[in-house]
C-alpha cells in the first residue's frame, strides 16, 4: 500500500471515529469502553502484555483474573480518554466547567502570579485535556508539547484538534524547549508528559520500584526559567463527564550549588516519586501501553 493512501485512510479513520465520539452519548460511555476493554482480550494480547507489566509494578499482588480484569479497565480507560478527546471541542463552556472539580488551583494560580508560567507535569492518566480546555475557558494560556505521530497528517489533525480545545502544541523535537521556554516567558501553563522517555536520552530515576530514564525537560525548564513545577494528574470520576484535577504543590527547584546535571537529576527524581503517587491513586486510569523500562524491552 501506498504511503499516501496509508496515510488517507488512517486521517480518515481517525475522523470518522470523531464523528462518532461526538455522537455518542453519554450514557452509552461506560458499555462502549467496557466492551473494548474485553474485546482486547482477543485482538490486543501484546499491548495487554505491556499494560500488564506496568499493572504489576503498581501492585505485585495482581496475578490471574484480577488482573485480568485491571488490564481491561485500562484499556476501557483508555478508551474512554479518546472518545472524550474527540468530542470535547464539541461541548460547551457550561458543561466543561461543571464537569471538572480542581484540588490545588491556589497552586497553579501562585506560579501565574509569579509571571515566570507554570509546567504541569502529568503522566500518561486520565483525561488531561479536559483540564486543558477548562484553563482556556478561564483565558488562561496553554501550551502542550506532544510525540510525533505519523502520518504527518494525523499529527497537523490532532494539533488542530487541540487549537480547537485552545490549547497551543509544540512538537517533540530539538526546537521544543526554546518553545517551551517562550511560552512561559508569556506566563502561559506548560502541559508536559512526564511518566516515558519519548525521546531517549533522560535521566535515571527510580520509578515505580524498578530504574529507568524519565525526560528531564520539566526539570530542565524549570531551573532555566523560574516557572513553578507542579506534578498534576486529571482523573475521571464516577459522575457522567466527571473529572477530578489534583495539583500538588511545587517541586523545590532551587540550585543546590552541585552544578546543573545534579540538581537536573534530583528534581526530576522527585517529579518522579510525585507522579508515582498521583498513578497509585487511580492505577486502573494509567494508560501507558509502551515499553517504558528496561527489562520491558
Amino acid at each position: 500500500m501506498a504511503a499516501s493512501t496509508r496515510a488517507g485512510l488512517i486521517l480518515a479513520g481517525y475522523r470518522l471515529g470523531a464523528a462518532v465520539s461526538r455522537r455518542l452519548s453519554p450514557r452509552l460511555f461506560g458499555g462502549v469502553c467496557r466492551a473494548v476493554g474485553l474485546g482486547s482480550r482477543l485482538v490486543a494480547p501484546d499491548a495487554r502484555a505491556m499494560v500488564a507489566r506496568h499493572q504489576r509494578r503498581i501492585d505485585p499482588s495482581l496475578h490471574g483474573s484480577s488482573l485480568r480484569r485491571r488490564v481491561d479497565a485500562v484499556v476501557a480507560g483508555y478508551t474512554h480518554y479518546w472518545i472524550e478527546s474527540l468530542r470535547l471541542p464539541t461541548l460547551g463552556i457550561g458543561t466543561v466547567r461543571a464537569g471538572i472539580v480542581v484540588d490545588g488551583w491556589d497552586h497553579v494560580a501562585a506560579g501565574l502570579a509569579e509571571g515566570r508560567g507554570v509546567i504541569l507535569a502529568l503522566p500518561h492518566l486520565g483525561g488531561w485535556e479536559w483540564a486543558g480546555r477548562w484553563l482556556a475557558d478561564r483565558g488562561v494560556p496553554v501550551t502542550a508539547v506532544a510525540e510525533r505521530l505519523e502520518p504527518v497528517e494525523l499529527f497537523d489533525w490532532m494539533t488542530g484538534l487541540r487549537a480547537e480545545l485552545g490549547i497551543s502544541v509544540i512538537a517533540l523535537g530539538p526546537d521544543a524547549a526554546a518553545g517551551v521556554a517562550a511560552a512561559l516567558r508569556r506566563n502561559e501553563v506548560v502541559c508536559l508528559l512526564c511518566d516515558r522517555d519519548v525521546a531517549g536520552g533522560g535521566v535515571e530515576v527510580e520509578f515505580l520500584g524498578e530504574r529507568t530514564t524519565l525526560p528531564a525537560g520539566p526539570a530542565a525548564l524549570a531551573l532555566r526559567t523560574g516557572a513553578a513545577l507542579l506534578p498534576t494528574a486529571v482523573y475521571h470520576t464516577d459522575r457522567r463527564e466527571g473529572h477530578l484535577g489534583r495539583v500538588l504543590g511545587p517541586v523545590d527547584t532551587a540550585r543546590s550549588g552541585a552544578g546543573l546535571r545534579a540538581d537536573v537529576e534530583r528534581i526530576t527524581q522527585v517529579v518522579a516519586d510525585r507522579v508515582a503517587d498521583l498513578i497509585r491513586q487511580a492505577p486502573d486510569q494509567w494508560h501507558l501501553l509502551q515499553p517504558n523500562w528496561p527489562s520491558d524491552r
